[in-house]
């Protein structure tokens, strides 16, 4: 059964946990939500760092909670990423890997070091001691360390909140080589748009330690009804392929899945043809109009169908969901365009958006 259940209470003064999930038993399900919404909690309470006085935990047809009964976190095959590495100072990378093999009986071991190291990128890192490390390689240790417990599960609670932009550019495509050679379901607490549309596959959006909204993470960004708007960073996230790339212009075309043939340009990251990829459009990116412009800067012009509006954060604004295709789509616009276009759902009309806003 591939699946996680779990299902926690826990009251504090000024703050409770209520939660019921059931969460898919792989890939990356990211625990999304504002500061102090829940989100660290949540995980230590799967994790078992937080004995809740009722619940229930089941990874994968593994019950690690159920009422009275509880697995201890020692027992739980379960690896932890922290915000900070927390490496051994006195041991090298390579004493520091082997602490988390040996907790594993070798009959147990699901993932080979060898491996873990490879993903990651560190074999050239191996006999240093983490005083020599930067803050990017230290996660990287620490996330093949987990690794090296075999887990049945991997949680990481934001492991790159204290890490600069270029040290977070750095390690991110990591963690995608992890979603996709490893069949270990991460949860993934964040609360960086970019990250978890970078890297998720499942979002629970967390609020008042409450889960306000949960899904796959394509159909759950685009909804317009969520409690916790993303202000400047609402948008979407589009799968697509890389079907042509134009070295001239430095531009690759994506093919949108469930776009019935639209494609998008967007800058070009090198990717070969027939690539998945993931673009995440903003709705500041997109505008509206009611006949295709030919004579314009946007190269992607594409026919969509209005199917709802909603108000935004501040009253000059309006959000606009649009389907493209079996995509969603959607478009930031000020209440007074929204009324000059006469905007309304079932209405047929061209969506713009920016290439030099996209990345391949």
């Amino acid at each position: 059964m591939s699946e996680i259940l779990a299902r926690f209470q826990l009251a504090w003064p000024g703050f409770a946990l209520d939660v019921d999930l059931e969460l898919p038993g792989r890939g990356v399900t990211a625990l999304f939500g504002h500061s102090g919404s829940g989100k660290t909690t949540l995980l230590r309470a799967i994790a078992g760092l937080e004995q809740t006085a009722t619940g229930y935990l089941a990874v994968n047809g593994e019950t690690w909670q159920d009422g009275a009964r509880f697995v201890p976190t020692h027992r739980r095959s379960l690896g932890y990423v922290f915000q900070e590495a927390r490496l051994f100072e006195h041991l090298t990378v390579a004493a520091n890997l082997d602490f988390g093999r040996r907790r594993i009986a070798e009959r147990e071991r699901r993932v080979a070091l060898e491996h873990a190291i490879e993903l990651l990128g560190i074999g050239h890192l191996l006999e240093r001691k983490p005083e020599r490390l930067s803050g990017g390689e230290k996660q990287r240790v620490a996330i093949a360390r987990a690794l090296a417990t075999s887990p049945r599960l991997l949680l990481m609670d934001e492991p790159l909140a204290a890490l600069d932009h270029a040290r977070k550019q750095e390690i991110l495509p990591y963690l995608e080589r992890l979603h996709g050679e490893l069949d270990i379901p991460l949860l993934y607490v964040s609360h960086s748009p970019d990250e978890v549309a970078q890297l998720a596959d499942h979002i629970v959006v967390m609020d008042g330690g409450r889960a306000v909204a949960q899904g796959p993470l394509v159909e759950t960004l685009a909804r317009l009804d969520l409690p916790i708007r993303l202000g400047e960073d609402a948008g979407v996230v589009l799968d697509g392929t890389v079907i042509e790339r134009d070295e001239n212009w430095h531009l690759a075309r994506i093919a949108i899945a469930g776009g019935h043939g639209a494609a998008l340009w967007v800058r070009d990251g090198g990717h070969p043809l027939g690539h998945p990829l993931r673009v995440r459009i903003l709705a500041r990116d997109v505008s509206i109009a009611r006949e295709a412009v030919l004579a314009t800067s946007i190269l992607n012009t594409l026919p969509a169908r209005v199917v709802e509006l909603a108000e935004d954060t501040h009253p000059a604004l309006t959000l606009v969901r649009l389907q493209v295709g079996e995509a969603a789509v959607v478009a930031r616009v000020t209440r007074r365009s929204a009324c000059g276009l006469e905007l309304s759902p079932g209405q047929a009309v061209w969506v713009q958006i920016k290439a030099v806003a996209l990345i391949g």
